[in-house]
């Protein structure tokens, strides 16, 4: 099955989130290793988008707030539980 966000079809959850901020993810979140040169570049290009669009915090979390609405499932936590351990007779012990 192929989806589609206008006319740019989505492979990954990170296409989803890319054609819905109309940003790279990376943008906002940063990569592993990069420099304070990058860094410092990255922030900057992000404070020009949210200058040319106040409302874009407020539509990404509608958004979010959305996709939580509709997929409740996807935050499912599993507590990591584990096995009791076998208590074993010491010998010349009953168990």
């Amino acid at each position: 099955m192929r989806m589609y966000i206008g006319r740019q079809q989505a492979i990954s959850t990170e296409d989803f989130a890319e054609l819905a901020l109309g940003t790279p993810v990376e943008l906002w979140l940063g990569v592993e290793g990069e420099s304070d040169e990058e860094r410092a570049a990255r922030e900057d290009a992000a404070r020009d988008i949210l200058a040319d669009d106040p409302d874009l915090p407020d539509d990404l979390i509608r958004m979010a707030a959305q996709v939580i609405e509709e997929n409740p499932d996807l935050f499912d936590v599993v507590p990591m539980v584990r096995p009791a351990r076998r208590r074993t007779a010491r010998k010349g012990v009953a168990a």
